[in-house]
């Protein structure tokens, strides 16, 4: 059975799944690392696609709790107004005509904050999603499968009949131990490689078009 018959719902990743946002998570991570004494080729090597929270914590573990808090903070800081050169991920269009074509409801799950992921959407044209979940909703972020647990609750579907979409292993990690199928970009090993978003939605459109007359 190919990874997408029988999906009842997408859950999408927001940095490098939607968003185009690596040269700004990275000046960011850069600029961070200057202030705090941190190697930038460290940070760029664990950062991608987890909670800045956790990588700081990786990063500098002298901190205590107050203090890696407000590194974190300090982190996402940087990135608010850094949004120049976010553009949305190829095949943006494409894959939101395929969701509601096929009527597949959807959710972001990302480890930024709700400033940064509404900021990010915008300035991408990605449209408001049905179902969002952030860093400042759950209490342990990717690779846990916490935050993709709590979208397909919020969406009513199964996780096994979820197809979560990630560019980084720390997601593919979550989404498959959140029990669902996993769709990679960017060559992340997962159940289903996707060239990008226009791949995503021919492969929906197809696996709809596969399923059994019998299913909605």
């Amino acid at each position: 059975m190919s990874p997408v018959e029988g999906i009842d719902a997408v859950l999408l990743d927001m940095d490098g799944t939607l968003v185009d946002s690596d040269a700004a998570v990275e000046r960011a991570w850069i600029s961070w690392s200057a202030e705090y004494g941190v190697d930038p080729a460290a940070a760029l090597a664990i950062a991608h696609g987890r909670p800045a929270a956790a990588t700081v914590r990786d990063l500098r573990p002298d901190l205590d709790a107050a203090a890696t808090t407000a590194a974190a903070a300090r982190q996402l800081a940087l990135q608010y107004d850094d949004l120049a050169d976010v553009v949305p991920i190829a095949g943006l269009a494409e894959l939101m005509a395929a969701l509601d074509r096929l009527a597949l409801p959807w959710a972001v799950v990302t480890s930024a904050d709700r400033r940064l992921t509404a900021a990010r959407l915008g300035a991408a044209g990605v449209p408001p999603p049905p179902v969002l979940v952030t860093a400042e909703d759950i209490t342990a972020g990717k690779p846990d499968p916490e935050g993709y647990l709590a979208a397909a609750a919020l969406l009513g579907v199964d996780p096994a009949r979820c197809l979560v979409v990630e560019d980084a292993e720390a997601g593919v990690l979550a989404g498959r131990a959140a029990g669902a199928r996993v769709a990679a970009l960017k060559g992340v090993p997962g159940d289903l490689a996707v060239a990008d978003l226009a791949d995503l939605a021919g492969h929906l459109l197809d696996g709809r078009a596969r399923r059994p007359r019998s299913e909605p």
